[in-house]
């Protein structure tokens, strides 16, 4: 069966992780309240955090950076684009 969780993002039941994407407790708290979903769009956006910023994802300042956009991302106000950003057209 399934894990379900009820999805921060989403605010809806839905599947979620099948793990906890890190070994802490933030890594637990998105297990518990993140769908699939809302974890895929995560992974988009952090792609794309990373080359508008040209973060390097090995150093600390881009981790902690990283974080904070997650956390805001899934239980904050969904996090901001850079200034720069331009959407691909589809």
């Amino acid at each position: 069966m399934a894990h379900m969780v009820f999805c921060a993002k989403y605010k809806a039941e839905m599947e979620g992780l099948d793990e906890p994407p890190f070994d802490s407790d933030f890594g637990q708290k998105i297990f518990k309240s993140v769908s699939q979903k809302a974890w895929g769009e995560w992974v988009e956006r952090q792609k794309m955090l990373l080359n508008e910023y040209r973060l390097q994802p090995w150093t600390r300042e881009a981790q902690e950076f990283l974080v904070e956009q997650m956390n805001d991302f899934f239980f904050g106000a969904g996090g901001t684009l850079p200034k720069e950003f331009v959407a691909p057209s589809s």
